[in-house]
C-alpha cells in the first residue's frame, strides 16, 4: 500500500506539469510539444544506463549468499557505466540536438544527460529501500523531490515573468532571461529534483562498500542483458508514438509539434490507469519474488491479478463517463483530441495485465521470453503509426498503442500458461473488461443523442459509474469479505 500510495502521490504531482505548461501564457503549444518530445526520448537513454539491473537486483538479492555484496557490486557497476555512457553522449550532444530538433536550445541536450545520469546513480539506493521494505523513506524521498522540482517550474514559468513583466531589471533577472526557451527551465528544474534526490539518498550511499562480486555481476549481467530489449521496447511502445508524430504527420514542423502537444496533454488523461499500473509494479515486483517461493504462489498470484483487473475497470470507468471534468486539467485548446483517451484508458488497462503476466519469465529466468514479446509489440506499433499517422494523424497512435499492448498481453498469457501455469480467472476478467466498454458505449451514445449536454452526461455517467460498483460489490462480496479495513463494512 505504501508503495502504491507514495507511487500515485509522486506521479500525480508530477502530472501537475502539464496543466502548469498549458495554462501558462508563456508555454506556446509548440513548447509544449517540443517538451513532451524530450521526455518521450530521455527514458530511452534510462534504460541503457541501468541495462535491467533493477529486477536483477530484487531476483539476486533474496539468495542469502549474496547479500553482503549485491548492493556494492551493483552500485559501482552503475557508476562507472553511467560515467562512461554520460561522457559518449556529451561527445555527441550536438549532433543528437539537432537531429532532434533542439538547434535553438542546445543547453537543452546538456540538461538532459545530468538528468539521466543523476537518475540513474539515483535507481540502486531506491531499489534497495524496497527490497528492504523501507516504504515511507522511500516515499518521503520521492515526493520531496518531485516536490522540489513543481515548485521550481512554478517559479520559472510563472513567478519570473510576471516579475520582469513588471520590472525589466528585477531581481530575478540575475538568473532567468525572459527570451530563453521555456522548456529550458523545466529541464532545469528536473536536474534539481535528481540531485536533491541524490542528496536524500545521501544515507544509504554511506552503506555502500568498497567491493565488487565479479561472479555475481556476470550473473546479474547475463540474467539483465534481456531485459533492455525488454525495457528499449516497452519504451517505444509507451513514448515512441511522439516521435512517430513528429517525423510522420502532414503539414510543416510547427504545425506537426502542436499537435503533438495536443495528443500529449491528453495522453495525461489516460494515465490514472498508467499511474497505478507504475505504483502497482513498484511493491508487485518484490512480492512476486518473494511469493515464488511459497507453496500457493500461483494462486496468490491469479488471486492478485483479479483485483488489480476488477479495480482497473472501475479507474476506466471513472475516467472515461467524467471526462469532461478531467478534461479541465488542460487549457481548452488542448481538448481537441480528448476522443483518444478511451482508447488509451483500454491500452492501458492491457499493458497493466501485461506486466502482472510478465512474472513467468522473471521467475523462471527466461528473461529472452520478454524480448520476443516486447519485440513483436514494437512492430505492431511501428506499422501502425507508419502507415496510419498520415491519413488519421494522432489517433492512429492512440490504437496502435491498444492493439500493441493487447498483442503483448494475449501473447504473454498464452506462452506463460505454457511454461509457468497461473490458475488466472480469465473468462471472468474479460466479462468486467466487457461490462465497462459497454457501459461507456452507452454513456456515449446517450450524452451524444442529447447533443452532449454536460448536465445529462455527468448524471448519466454517475449512475453508470455507481451500478457497476454495486455489481461488484455484489460479485465478489466474498473476496471483499476477506479484505483487512473494509472487510467488516461488506455485509
Amino acid at each position: 500500500m505504501w508503495y502504491g500510495v507514495s507511487s500515485i502521490v509522486v506521479k500525480s504531482i508530477g502530472y501537475l506539469l502539464s496543466p502548469l505548461l498549458t495554462y501558462s501564457a508563456h508555454v506556446s503549444m509548440v513548447d509544449f510539444g517540443r517538451q513532451s518530445l524530450l521526455y518521450s526520448t530521455i527514458p530511452i537513454a534510462s534504460i541503457i544506463f541501468t541495462y535491467g539491473f533493477e529486477t536483477a537486483y530484487f531476483r539476486f538479492s533474496s539468495k542469502e549468499e549474496h547479500k553482503s555484496t549485491i548492493y556494492s557490486t551493483a552500485f559501482f557497476s552503475i557508476l562507472f557505466s553511467t560515467v562512461f555512457l554520460s561522457l559518449v553522449l556529451w561527445w555527441f550532444r550536438a549532433p543528437i540536438g539537432n537531429l532532434m530538433g533542439f538547434q535553438d536550445v542546445p543547453e537543452i541536450m546538456v540538461l538532459a544527460i545530468l538528468i539521466i545520469a543523476l537518475d540513474t546513480l539515483n535507481k540502486i539506493p531506491l531499489v534497495r529501500l524496497r527490497q528492504e521494505e523501507r516504504p515511507l523513506r522511500y516515499a518521503f524521498v520521492n515526493i520531496f523531490g518531485v516536490t522540489v522540482m513543481i515548485l521550481i517550474v512554478v517559479f520559472f514559468v510563472y513567478y519570473c515573468p510576471a516579475q520582469v513583466a513588471k520590472d525589466p531589471n528585477s531581481w530575478v533577472t540575475a538568473f532567468y532571461d525572459n527570451n530563453k526557451n521555456p522548456i529550458v527551465y523545466v529541464a532545469l528544474a528536473n536536474v534539481i529534483q535528481s540531485f536533491v534526490t541524490l542528496l536524500l539518498l545521501s544515507k544509504e550511499l554511506f552503506f555502500i562498500k568498497f567491493t565488487f562480486n565479479t561472479k555475481l555481476w556476470k550473473q546479474m549481467m547475463a540474467y539483465a542483458l534481456p531485459l533492455i530489449i525488454v525495457g528499449l521496447g516497452g519504451i517505444v511502445n509507451e513514448t515512441f508514438d511522439r516521435i512517430f508524430l513528429k517525423l510522420w504527420l502532414p503539414g510543416t514542423a510547427q504545425e506537426r509539434l502542436v499537435e503533438l502537444g495536443i495528443y500529449s496533454a491528453c495522453y495525461k488523461l489516460s494515465m490514472l490507469i498508467t499511474l497505478f499500473v507504475q505504483a502497482f509494479k513498484m511493491g508487485a515486483e518484490p512480492f512476486y519474488f518473494k511469493q515464488a517461493e511459497g507453496a500457493n504462489a500461483q494462486k496468490t498470484y491469479a488471486r492478485v491479478m483479479k483485483l488489480f483487473v476488477m479495480l482497473l475497470t472501475v479507474m476506466f470507468l471513472a475516467v472515461s463517463l467524467f471526462l469532461p471534468v478531467w478534461a479541465l486539467i488542460n487549457d481548452a485548446k488542448y481538448r481537441v483530441g480528448l476522443k483518444v483517451v478511451p482508447v488509451l484508458l483500454l491500452a492501458n488497462i492491457f499493458l497493466g495485465v501485461y506486466y502482472n503476466l510478465s512474472v513467468w519469465y522473471k521467475i523462471s529466468n527466461k528473461t529472452i521470453a520478454g524480448t520476443y514479446i516486447t519485440l513483436t509489440g514494437v512492430a505492431v506499433t511501428v506499422a501502425i503509426n507508419y502507415f496510419f499517422i498520415p491519413r488519421f494523424g494522432y489517433m492512429a497512435s492512440a490504437w496502435a498503442t491498444f492493439f500493441c499492448y493487447g498483442t503483448m498481453m494475449v501473447l504473454s498469457y498464452k506462452w506463460g500458461q505454457k511454461v509457468y501455469p497461473v490458475p488466472y480467472l480469465t473468462k471472468k476478467m474479460t466479462a468486467y473488461l466487457a461490462i465497462v466498454v459497454c457501459l461507456f458505449l452507452i454513456h456515449y451514445g446517450i450524452t451524444w443523442l442529447c447533443n452532449n449536454n454536460l448536465v445529462v452526461s455527468l448524471g448519466l455517467g454517475a449512475v453508470l459509474f455507481l451500478i457497476y460498483i454495486w455489481f461488484i460489490l455484489l460479485v465478489e462480496k466474498k473476496e471483499f469479505q476477506k479484505m483487512p479495513l473494509i472487510g467488516k463494512y461488506i455485509k
